[in-house]
């Protein structure tokens, strides 16, 4: 068991995004998967003990090793980012393909009232979002639905840690940003996820 929960510590470590309990099977094939649920519980609970400047956080259906949100400015301060933004375009059509999906681009733009074409680009290029098949109708167009990198940059745990519409009627009339853009987290843009170099 001990060795068991060092190579998963390690593992966690050098994974450049949220490992889950069939992933690490993969890679510790003699090990249970209730064994590795055990670990994984029990490197979690050990590391928000600790109150250190990392947790193991449950995000996007796995494990991921990231620093404490209360921190985030320091961060910052050390890397400089200049986060990337997606448009307001942009998070409307991804709010529409997180809701709706699988969605075709024709129901995007029936919503929104304009051409998605360069948005859903954007968000296939960002890898928010995927193509996950065609529709069995005339013409088969193309659906789209959200990636395990849309669950992780939004820290959701699955599609069902959305905020409800009541939620964001709450949200919207509690504050009201003036910036018409939005900034989202990025690989190269927020290190206070850990990407560590193995």
């Amino acid at each position: 068991m001990l060795q068991i929960k060092s190579i998963i510590e390690s593992l966690l470590f050098a994974s450049k995004g949220p490992l889950n309990v069939e992933e690490i099977k993969k890679v510790i094939p003699d090990a249970e998967k209730e064994e590795i649920k055990a670990v994984l519980n029990e490197l979690k609970n050990e590391f928000e003990k600790r109150n250190g400047g990392f947790v193991l956080h449950e995000v996007a259906g796995g494990f991921q090793f990231r620093t404490k949100p209360e921190h985030k400015e320091y961060i910052h301060r050390l890397f400089q980012p200049s986060p990337a933004r997606l448009s307001k375009a942009a998070l409307e059509t991804l709010a529409i393909i997180a809701y709706r999906q699988p969605v075709m681009r024709s129901e995007i733009e029936h919503i929104r009232g304009v051409n998605a074409g360069n948005t859903i680009r954007l968000l296939l290029e960002r890898k928010l979002v995927r193509i996950l098949g065609r529709r069995e109708i005339p013409g088969r167009p193309i659906v789209y639905a959200t990636t395990q990198k849309f669950l992780e940059i939004f820290d959701l745990k699955s599609l069902k840690d959305l905020p409800t519409p009541k939620d964001i009627d709450d949200l919207q009339t509690a504050s009201k940003p003036d910036d018409q853009s939005l900034p989202f987290k990025s690989e190269s843009a927020d290190p206070s996820t850990s990407e560590n170099n193995s």
